[in-house]
């Protein structure tokens, strides 16, 4: 199961994810659930990297985790996109709820 963690301020904002872990839809290379969640979460690095030039801490790992971090001063800017992003991972969650997990930790 592909588990996604989005570390949330106490006011509400988001400041970060990690995604880890596997879908296990499909075999490697076919599973359109990891390619969703992977291609959602490219999506939103790139934006916030290079789009609205926003400097954050992308790490992108073999075994296929990702971890996204903006800084706190830079979560208002971001905050379209992550929640975008939160939406469309809630979304995915419903539809594939025994290959998707959704989590929140407050920071």
């Amino acid at each position: 199961m592909i588990n996604i963690d989005f570390f949330v301020l106490k006011s509400g904002m988001l400041l970060s994810f990690d995604i880890y872990d596997h879908a296990e839809y499909d075999a490697r290379g076919k599973d359109i659930v990891c390619a969703a969640v992977s291609s959602a979460a490219f999506m939103v690095a790139n934006t916030i990297l290079e789009v609205i030039k926003i400097p954050a801490d992308v790490k992108v790992y073999d075994c296929g985790e990702m971890r996204l971090k903006i800084n706190e001063k830079d979560a208002a800017l971001c905050s379209d996109i992550l929640l975008g992003f939160k939406l469309h991972m809630v979304n995915l969650e419903e539809q594939y709820p025994r290959n998707i997990s959704v989590n929140y930790v407050e920071v």
